[in-house]
């Protein structure tokens, strides 16, 4: 490639979220002069069809790293704990798609259409947080501006390419296997996902009960919305989805908060569609909201048991909007506002 623009890498370039970031980088045309996309070392070499172009992997190393302005990276949290400050000095600003740097209080966690101006501090990395929780706070930040938020209660039911591509074959294996009465071998999860629900999504560290993906939904919500003392209570659950994860929440507000003006506020928000008309079997679903940039919002009514809450569902595809295409939309603001290498 050749041309104005910036030289951009993406770490992880072979995974789901890799392959995914390359393809929204081609869709909405990010000013890349050069696309370099880093492997792990059984996957250097490879070559990648590119917006017309082939590409070919690089391994990470001191000097395939120099002069580049911006890195989009979803390579793993080890990974990007070694080479992110390594990337940073050598010029470029990351945007780590890993769990690693989110929680880091000099590191901004940006969502695009919730708190881009996050992005004005940052000291070269800049975090995605967590899908589940990126698709939440973009349905809830208009609910919030207009209400606040006291409490939030959230069950979500993620699909499997959260987890990466060998849980996605895994599921696929383990269906077939099971239709046609064979066993199904569990290997990625504990127990087998095909045809159940497992209420486990991420992993248990010492003493703690809670799962660390239930713990991301708590904790990054409270940084992203700049608030603290919104108490939050989640369960997170793996479904056999392949792609779009889906969130029943329901959002207590401080201020009183009706479903139609919720619904309005919802329908004017960006990065959001209002799916609601249950009469006629309308909601959002993942099988619709797989391959889309959309955040999709549905069910919206009253708690019957609270005077003050409204319960939401909401679901949208995990690998873009929850990874992906926000870390391009990142990525973007970054450009626009001047913030890559000083160059404007």
């Amino acid at each position: 490639m050749a041309g104005d623009g910036y030289r951009v890498g993406v770490l992880g370039a072979t995974g789901l979220v890799g392959s995914t970031i390359l393809g929204v980088l081609a869709e909405r045309e990010f000013p890349a002069s050069e696309v370099i996309p880093f492997a792990s070392e059984r996957s250097v070499g490879k070559q990648i069809e590119w917006n017309g172009t082939v590409l070919e992997c690089r391994p990470l190393s001191e000097e395939t790293i120099q002069g580049l302005d911006v890195v989009l990276s979803s390579a793993g949290g080890a990974i990007s704990a070694e080479w992110t400050p390594k990337l940073v000095e050598a010029g470029a600003v990351v945007v780590d798609n890993t769990s690693y740097w989110r929680m880091h209080d000099d590191v901004p966690l940006v969502v695009a259409e919730v708190n881009p101006d996050a992005v004005e501090g940052h000291r070269g990395i800049v975090a995605n947080p967590n899908c589940s929780t990126m698709q939440m706070v973009v349905a809830l930040k208009p609910l919030y501006d207009e209400a606040g938020i006291e409490r939030l209660v959230i069950s979500t039911y993620q699909a499997v390419s959260g987890t990466g591509k060998k849980a996605v074959d895994e599921l696929l294996t383990q269906s077939e296997a099971v239709l046609h009465d064979q066993e199904a071998v569990a290997d990625v999860y504990p127990h087998r996902i095909a045809f159940s629900a497992l209420p486990q999504a991420g992993r248990f560290a010492a003493g703690d009960d809670h799962t660390d993906e239930e713990r991301k939904l708590i904790d990054e919500t409270r940084k992203i919305l700049d608030d603290p003392s919104i108490r939050v209570s989640a369960t997170c659950v793996r479904v056999p989805v392949v792609t779009g994860h889906s969130e029943a929440v329901n959002v207590e507000t401080r201020e009183p908060l009706s479903p139609e003006r919720a619904r309005e506020l919802l329908d004017a928000a960006p990065g959001v569609t209002v799916v609601d008309d249950p009469g006629a079997a309308r909601y959002p679903l993942a099988v619709d909201a797989a391959g889309k940039d959309d955040v999709f919002v549905g069910r919206i009514r009253r708690d019957p048991g609270n005077e003050r809450a409204l319960d939401v569902w909401i679901v949208s595809d995990n690998l873009r909007k929850g990874a992906a295409t926000n870390a391009v939309q990142v990525a973007e603001l970054l450009a626009e506002r001047g913030l890559l290498g000083g160059r404007e």
